[in-house]
């Protein structure tokens, strides 16, 4: 009897030894993963720290092109791509590099290459404003503009304000207007029985908004506003080209043309390069870079800055319903 109660006894009392082995190495690895996991946080954290901390001594120390040319040479500035805030054709970018380039008493010229189909007002403006400052300030620096693929619409809103302008005879030249593009559902909306629910307060404040629909009043202030910066653009050209322009009924029309027929109608002065407008314009044949470009640094301290997302939203407004030279 004595035996058989210890039998009884004993089992339930391993059952509970084998749980309490079990719990506690649970635990055990659980505690361990927790502790591999704040090691980890803590190394990404550190690693990102260090990569900022570098990116900005990086920043700090980078030289600049004056630091490192002697002698008479030619500065190049690029401009490549759309123009627009947070690019490398934006104001922020492009008027830097013009200080220094106009700066530098080794630089006897400038030669701002242009390939870009256009792009924020604000900003060809903000820089044909800057060189026509600079131009002022150091007047026997002249300035020269060369095409390369395309200069249209933003892109020559720059190029106006150059001494010259020098292009391909294939070169796109042109598109001297202004648009605002977007879209509109609400046809679609009524077709698959979706109500748009857009509370505002003041009659306009969902003005392009495309869920909702667009007023004849709406549209002649969108009108009026286009035609205002179109008007702002035309005077720009006028005033830079001067009397090369051989102004017609479409010069201003948004139309564009091919570098020899922009030479025809003056939209520009000739043909050339960089090396030859450097050879034989300003007589310098060394070639210095002055383009202010975004180095792995910058990419770094954005993406880690969440400056990605601000720079999409922007893009979106910018492209949809913001005025736009392209």
């Amino acid at each position: 009897m004595a035996d058989n109660n210890f039998e009884s006894g004993g089992a339930p009392a391993r059952g509970r030894e084998w749980e309490r082995e079990l719990l506690e190495k649970l635990a055990f690895e659980a505690l361990k993963e927790q502790r591999a996991r704040r090691r980890w946080n803590i190394f990404f954290r550190c690693a990102t720290l260090l990569v900022i901390l570098t990116g900005l001594w990086l920043a700090m120390f980078r030289a600049a092109p004056d630091d490192e040319v002697v002698g008479p040479h030619t500065a190049l500035i690029d401009i490549d791509g759309t123009i627009e805030s947070g690019t490398s054709g934006a104001a922020e970018n492009v008027v830097p590099a013009l200080n220094r380039a106009y700066a530098d008493e080794t630089a006897v010229g400038i030669i701002l290459r242009i390939n870009s189909p256009g792009g924020s007002p604000v900003q060809a403006g903000i820089i044909n404003d800057e060189i026509n400052r600079l131009r002022k300030e150091y007047p026997k620096k002249p300035l020269y503009v060369v095409v390369d693929e395309i200069c249209a619409s933003g892109g020559y809103y720059i190029a106006a304000a150059a001494d010259k302008i020098f292009v391909n005879k294939a070169s796109i030249v042109g598109s001297i207007g202004v648009l605002m593009e977007g879209f509109g559902f609400t046809g679609l909306m009524e077709k698959i029985g979706v109500e748009r629910r857009l509370m505002t307060a003041g009659e306009n404040k969902g003005f392009m908004d495309p869920f909702s629909p667009q007023s004849e009043k709406q549209k002649d202030f969108a009108q009026e506003m286009l035609d205002e910066v179109h008007r702002q653009f035309i005077d720009v050209v006028r005033q830079g080209r001067g009397s090369r322009l051989k102004e017609t009924p479409e010069t201003f029309s948004g139309l564009f043309w091919s570098g020899s027929k922009a030479v025809e109608i003056g939209l520009a002065d000739g043909f050339g390069t960089v090396d030859t407008v450097a050879r034989e314009e300003l007589k310098a044949e060394d070639v210095v870079d002055y383009t202010q470009r975004e180095g792995l640094s910058e990419r770094l301290l954005k993406k880690f800055g969440g400056a990605v997302g601000t720079a999409a939203a922007q893009a979106i407004w910018s492209h949809a319903y913001g005025p736009a030279m392209r």
